[in-house]
């Protein structure tokens, strides 16, 4: 079987739950994530057709070595890798200079540096592989930035940026490059944050990462290149194209008011 997925930021969320549905469709999984003990839990859940435990490794998706090392243990344990999904992400909210520029800094290191590091490590096995594909966890912030997320929204413009460029730069190695934009998702990462901005407060938070999980999974057959997830977003999306951009501003204004 060819079916391969290497998966980050396996251990909780929506790359677990991804990880999960692929598993359920007999795809072979990767799973790599900064969490040791959660990730060996997850791969004891996600065996594989002789019983054993889905293949993982703990890596910190900022340590380059760490990571060339990984996706190439990856590669060489499931033999292609036909499959990347940039998962591992981290959040911060609240005004943007109460966050500790170090904090800023580790959120753009993983989000963008990291996703970047793991898609280049992983290059070289999707060559290999028929029908390649990279799916990047992108946002709904990747529109239009969102108050109390800055560093947030910043991070997910560049891997929808970094996105729409490979998807042509990488159509000469026949990978196929696209990203998934949902809104706010019920996941230990939003949930954890000890404050709750107003544009949370007044939208809610209304996908399950199943849902999203769901997505991934279409986003592989699919040639699109951006993946908005529930009908509202992908309304907001058509506005945002369709609709003068100071509308969109004036609409994210009123939803983060104090």
């Amino acid at each position: 079987m060819n079916d391969t997925i290497l998966l980050t930021g396996a251990a909780s969320g929506i790359t677990r739950a991804t990880a999960r549905l692929f598993h359920r469709h007999g795809w072979r999984l990767a799973l790599l994530d900064q969490d040791a003990a959660a990730l060996q839990d997850v791969a004891a859940e996600l065996r594989d057709a002789d019983g054993r435990p889905a293949w993982h490794q703990a890596v910190d998706v900022t340590d380059n070595d760490a990571v060339v090392a990984a996706v190439n243990a990856a590669g060489e344990a499931l033999g292609t890798l036909r499959v990347l999904f940039n998962g591992a992400g981290i959040l911060r909210v609240g005004p943007f200079e109460d966050i500790p520029l170090a904090v800023h800094r580790r959120l753009i290191d993983i989000n963008v540096i990291g996703l970047m590091q793991v898609t280049l490590a992983a290059l070289p096995w999707l060559q290999r592989a028929e029908r390649p594909v990279v799916v990047n966890m992108s946002s709904a912030s990747a529109v239009y930035g969102i108050p109390h997320f800055a560093s947030y929204s910043a991070s997910k413009f560049a891997v929808r940026a970094l996105t729409e460029s490979l998807q042509i730069e990488w159509e000469r190695h026949g990978i196929h490059v696209c990203d998934i934009m949902p809104p706010f998702v019920r996941t230990p990462m939003v949930d954890e944050q000890s404050w709750q901005p107003p544009v949370i407060r007044r939208l809610g938070v209304n996908l399950e990462a199943e849902d999203v999980a769901a997505a991934a999974f279409e986003a592989v057959r699919s040639a699109k290149v951006h993946h908005p997830v529930s009908a509202p977003f992908k309304a907001l999306v058509w506005m945002e194209k369709l609709a003068p951009r100071d509308i969109t501003r004036r609409m994210i204004r009123w939803l983060s008011r104090d």
